[in-house]
Formats: structure tokens, C-alpha cells, sequence
């Protein structure tokens, strides 16, 4: 039996009863093509799929993932755990040592609220930022992505200022009426829109790094501006870290720009991933004063069922109490750097014109002569090229993310060894990209 065989007949088996196969389309493979592996176990910085094919992992459960696949503490606190109740749908301690843990390490949370999911989060701190200010209208980037809420799911087409139109069907254009989609880095843009309509905006929400554009960077210029207009126009400004977050600095990303920016913080801050260790948990909050439009204190409606699930936030507490080690992220940010190096340096030995970011243990890398700065950028970017090379190394047991949009993610348990294995893939994959 070949290797992809199982795949395929898994495959064609999920396709009968779940949509397109996956429960989340980029799994699919629609970007890069071909068959998608099943996996059936992970450990450390590998998975195995349903032919017991090993593969360095890059994708770190799309970020969670920081420490590695079964980290032994990690296990021992979610067992602990699930022996003592799976669900509760009442308070528990580990809520209030989890909000402490993370509020401890972000200087513009006094408090939070815990939520199921990034998309959960994002919608909910879209949904309280219009209710602490009583506007509607409120802004986004193009190519950044704040999960499926209908609000969220637009596009701006041209990139140009302009009111949102659907991505997806089964959103009304009555929903996205008030979301105004713009140029991510554009800072004329930015000032012209809010010139215009900085009296009617409740927030600007933006991903500080964005990981569904592969890994593109918002500017310190940039968010020095943006800081300054929300600031001016009584717009709160909402960082969306579910995927920098604990991931990229143990202060998260807004912890980088306030090294570079004096006195910057954004106002309200959405976390996901990281903070849930591989568990459904994602939170949204900010100053108190915010915080506290809320119910059961305020008119701003939220809940949840599963929110603060006993098991997700021993895992996640867990996770963040490793992560809060000192030189954990000297270490891996290193790691990653050298990674990424190593991919360029092998593009460019052969004649592959390749760029590469990184911070801390999330990086991105594309094919082109200059790092983009915005959506319109990345989709020039040579993708039939990056199909081939994802194959390629998926062929040497290398799993990058299965589209050109996602950024990559390294963990704690990746070795040097694990690095140089992969280096030494991607230059057989460059010599093999052109046969």
C-alpha cells in the first residue's frame, strides 16, 4: 500500500459526510493541491499521518502548539484535571489563575473575559467596543482575518478605503454595512478615513502581525498613526493577538510596539491558541472601565456554556507557566530565526528569489524579491512556486502550512538537528523545484 493511500481513502470517506472532507477549509488542500494527511498521532515537534509517515511539524495546530506536541506538564495538569470534571458550567478557581496569569504578563489588560474560540472572541470584542462608544461603524485591513462572524467577513476588493462587501455567501450586505475595509500599512488611508468618518467609528480592529497573509507586519509608523487617530477620534483600538499572542513575545506583540512607541497600548485585545495550549480557549479584554459594559454588569451581552472549561484552562495555564520561563523565548525566537535563514539561504544558492520574516516563534517566507506590506503584495507572490515547494517538502517529511497565506510556527521541542533536517529538505526541494 502507498503512503498517500490511506490518506486518500480517508479522504474519499470524510467527503461523504462532512463537507469537502474537512471541518476547516484550508486542511483541504484546494490551495496547493492534492490529498490531505489524516494525522493520527503527534509527539515533541513531529506528527504521523495514517501511514505512519513522520513529518517535521510547522503548523503547531495553526500556533498553539509553542511547546511541542505532549509536553509533559502540560499532560499532567490536563489529566489532573479531567479526573476531576469535564464541565462544570459554574466558576472555578483555575478561571481566576488563568485571567491573573495573563493579565500579569500584558500591561493594557485589568481585566478578561474567556471565551471557546479566536472567532468568539473577535466577535464579542467587536460587539463590546460598540457598545462602550455607541457607534456602528468600525474598520479593518484587508487580508487580516478575525474569524467567521458575518461582521468580519469582508473584503475591500481593490484594497481601496470602502464599505465592506460580503466574502461569504449567507452574509447579508446589510450586516457589513458598517465595516469600512482598508489598506493594511496605508497610512494616507488610514488619515483620510478617519477625516471622514472618525466621528462614527467605535474601533479600529487590526492583527499587529498578520499570520493569514503568511506573516506581514504592520509598520511602527503605521501604528504610531493609527494609536494617534483612534486616540483623537474616541476610537478604541483592538488588537487581535490570537495569533501573536504568547507566541511571538511573552508580552505578545503589543508588548513589541510598546518598546517601540512610547506609552502605546492598545484598548481592547483579543487572545486565542497560545493561551489555551491546544484547547478550545480563546479571551477578549482591556481596562476595566471597558470591561465593565459587560454582563452581568453592563447592557453588552455575552456567554458561553463551555467558556473557562475546567480542562482548557488547566492546559492553557500550564502552557503559559512554561512559556514564562526565563530565556524561553530567547531560545526560541533564535531557533526561528535560524530556520528562516536557513530557507533563504538555501533559495538563494539556487537562483529562487525568497524573502522571510520572523519574531519569536512565529515566521512566514514568500516568493518574490521584497517582503510585502499588504494584501495586494502577497497575492502577486509566485504561487504556483510555493505549491510545488510545499510538496515538495511535504515528500521529505516537512509539513508547511497547505496555502501561501498562513504563517508557520516553531515550537520549544524543535531541535537544531530538527532545523538542519529541514534546511537540508529545502534544498533538495529548490534542485528539484525546476527538473
Amino acid at each position: 500500500m502507498s503512503i498517500e493511500s490511506k490518506n486518500a481513502q480517508l479522504f474519499e470517506r470524510a467527503q461523504k459526510v462532512i463537507p469537502g472532507g474537512v471541518n476547516s477549509p484550508v486542511r483541504a488542500f484546494r490551495a496547493v493541491g492534492g490529498t490531505p494527511r489524516f494525522i493520527a498521532r503527534a509527539a515533541g515537534p513531529y506528527m504521523w499521518d495514517a501511514e505512519g509517515q513522520r513529518y517535521i511539524d510547522y503548523i503547531g495546530s495553526w500556533g498553539p502548539m509553542i511547546l511541542g506536541h505532549g509536553h509533559l506538564a502540560v499532560l499532567e495538569a490536563v489529566q489532573r484535571a479531567a479526573r476531576d470534571g469535564l464541565s462544570f458550567g459554574a466558576p472555578t478557581e483555575r478561571e481566576i489563575e488563568l485571567a491573573e496569569e495573563i493579565i500579569r504578563h500584558v500591561p493594557s489588560l485589568e481585566q478578561i473575559r474567556l471565551v471557546s474560540s479566536g472567532t468568539e472572541a473577535g466577535m464579542s470584542a467587536l460587539r463590546l467596543a460598540r457598545g462602550a462608544t455607541g457607534r456602528s461603524k468600525f474598520i479593518k485591513f484587508e487580508g487580516c482575518y478575525h474569524g467567521h462572524a458575518d461582521a468580519l467577513l469582508v473584503k475591500a476588493g481593490s484594497g481601496l478605503a470602502t464599505f465592506g462587501h460580503p466574502t461569504s455567501a449567507g452574509v447579508p450586505p446589510e450586516v457589513v454595512r458598517d465595516t469600512l475595509v482598508l489598506e493594511y500599512n496605508n497610512i494616507e488611508q488610514l488619515e483620510a478615513t478617519f477625516a471622514a468618518q472618525g466621528s462614527q467609528l467605535a474601533c479600529v480592529m487590526i492583527e499587529p502581525i498578520a499570520g493569514n497573509m503568511n506573516f506581514v507586519r504592520a509598520g511602527v509608523p503605521f501604528m504610531k498613526r493609527l494609536r494617534e487617530l483612534c486616540t483623537q477620534h474616541g476610537a478604541l483600538l483592538v488588537f487581535d493577538e490570537v495569533m501573536t499572542g504568547f507566541r511571538v513575545a511573552l508580552g505578545s506583540a503589543q508588548g513589541l510596539y510598546a518598546e517601540a512607541i512610547p506609552g502605546f497600548a492598545p484598548d481592547l485585545s483579543v487572545f486565542g491558541k497560545v493561551i489555551g495550549g491546544g484547547m478550545p480557549l480563546a479571551a477578549f479584554g482591556g481596562p476595566r472601565e471597558v470591561m465593565k459594559q459587560l454582563a452581568p454588569l453592563g447592557p453588552v451581552y455575552q456567554a458561553g456554556t463551555l467558556s473557562g472549561n475546567p480542562v482548557a484552562t488547566a492546559c492553557g495555564l500550564a502552557t503559559l507557566r512554561e512559556i514564562a520561563k526565563p530565556g524561553f523565548f530567547e531560545s526560541l525566537g533564535a531557533r526561528t530565526r535560524s530556520l528562516v535563514a536557513g530557507l533563504l539561504g538555501a533559495a538563494k544558492d539556487a537562483g529562487v528569489p525568497m524573502v522571510g520574516d520572523s519574531e519569536g516563534g512565529m515566521f512566514g517566507f514568500f516568493f518574490t524579491n521584497q517582503l510585502p506590506q499588504n494584501y495586494g503584495v502577497v497575492m502577486a507572490t509566485d504561487k504556483e512556486r510555493f505549491s510545488r515547494f510545499f510538496h515538495a517538502m511535504l515528500d521529505r517529511g516537512v509539513y508547511f502550512a497547505p496555502a501561501l497565506y498562513e504563517a508557520g510556527f516553531v515550537s520549544a521541542a524543535h531541535s537544531q538537528s530538527d532545523i538542519e533536517a529541514t534546511i537540508a529538505a529545502a534544498r533538495e526541494a529548490f534542485a528539484a523545484l525546476d527538473r
